[in-house]
């Protein structure tokens, strides 16, 4: 559904050179590009030159870089062309403040925290796809929304999916909601085998084209265990009514079970497009080139518990609802660490998991945080011992 003549949405997307940034303007060409659409701020991390050629593709106001050593790059690629060019934190923040009235937050990791929450408080329409400031502020950034006075609108799949699944005034009707599972690519793998993975084989996703955090994120299901967390203050749940399946098809992408014992699902391709048109139009839907499903040749659709014993992010996900306090913060900043030792090479695959539950257990207590900078003051601690983990493992190696 393209948006008329003059009644150009204002809009911004901090991360637009990841994928589902790129998979943002996307949507923004097929309802309509330029002239449904203002573009406001576009902001990205390190690939300058896409950075550049969505900026002027879709005349965008203003593009900024996290990174501040590609400033000079970045305005000389936007010479002449009136765009205003920025780079670092601030400049980052300065376009999540600026005045669109809908902002896709999908700047990966806790880097995208602060900017997501500063649009929220101006008010605007938030379509969520930063996993971090849920799971690390999830209290202060729905307070944050509602005190704005604008939307939260989730865009990750299976939150999406809960979202369009919710009957109006039915909350209290609400006795579980049922995350699915693709499995990632080690679905039927054994912990030895997944021992000695490489970060190549590890981002290989059998069914979803995703960055390499994400990715990688879905085959050890740390991915899911961040969205057990998210779905408890999206849609203001009980530990106890969160439940997760692996689904291997990804063609349920979640379900809402209620008291009458009535299960309410979406269903689609695996394509991000559609819960981003979905939160960009909403509550409208749009029309979308997206894949239809033929449920004539899909014949079947198989589920199975999730393992928690080869998967342990999930066991540590429910310890952190359980537990509360800044254990959400603690353990996504641990994995961050985890992650970032696992993809150069410094530890294995499984030792992400075993590096975010010792840091989680020595961060047992902590209260829940009354402020931003004390959920930075728990993530700083939490990275700052996971990285100890992390040096003693390659000391030892």
């Amino acid at each position: 559904m393209a948006i008329g003549p003059g009644a150009r949405r204002r809009i911004s997307i901090l991360g637009s050179t990841g994928s589902i940034g790129v998979s943002t303007l996307d949507v923004v060409e097929q309802l309509g590009g330029r002239e449904a659409f203002d573009l406001v701020a576009i902001t990205g991390n390190s690939n300058v030159e896409l950075l550049a050629r969505q900026a002027k593709t879709f005349g965008a106001r203003m593009a900024v870089t996290a990174d501040d050593a590609r400033y000079a790059e970045l305005k000389e690629a936007l010479a002449g062309t009136g765009i205003e060019a920025g780079a670092g934190r601030k400049a980052i923040m300065e376009a999540a403040a600026a005045e669109a009235e809908w902002v896709m937050a999908a700047i990966v990791g806790t880097a995208g925290l602060a900017p997501t929450l500063a649009a929220a408080r101006r008010g605007a329409d938030i379509a969520l796809a930063n996993k971090e400031c849920l799971v690390s502020a999830g209290d202060l950034f729905v307070h944050a929304v509602r005190e704005g006075g604008g939307r939260l609108i989730p865009v990750d799949s299976e939150h999406s999916a809960i979202f369009q699944s919710l009957e109006d005034d039915q909350h209290h009707a609400i006795e579980r909601i049922v995350l699915t599972a693709s499995g990632g690519p080690f679905r039927t793998w054994s912990r030895e085998q997944m021992a000695d993975v490489t970060v190549d084989v590890a981002k290989a996703h059998p069914n979803w084209s995703m960055g390499l955090k994400i990715s990688i994120g879905s085959a050890s299901m740390f991915n899911k265990a961040l969205e057990m967390i998210e779905a408890k203050h999206l849609f203001d749940l009980r530990p106890d009514q969160i439940e997760v399946i692996v689904h291997p098809q990804s063609i349920i992408h979640s379900m809402v079970g209620y008291r009458d014992g009535s299960i309410l699902a979406q269903l689609g391709a695996p394509d991000m497009r559609t819960a981003i048109g979905y939160a960009l139009t909403y509550p409208d839907r749009p029309q979308l080139n997206v894949e239809r499903l033929d449920f004539a040749k899909l014949a079947r659709l198989d589920f199975e518990a999730p393992d928690e014993v080869r998967f342990p992010a999930l066991r540590l996900a429910r310890t952190a609802l359980e537990r509360g306090g800044v254990q959400g913060a603690v353990m996504n900043a641990a994995e961050e660490v985890a992650f970032d030792a696992f993809c150069a090479g410094q530890i294995g695959f499984l030792a992400m998991a075993d590096i975010a539950e010792e840091v989680m257990e020595a961060m047992i207590g902590y209260p829940a945080a009354s402020s931003i900078d004390e959920v930075f003051a728990a993530d700083a601690e939490a990275r700052t011992s996971a990285a100890a983990l992390v040096s003693k493992r390659i000391m030892a190696a």
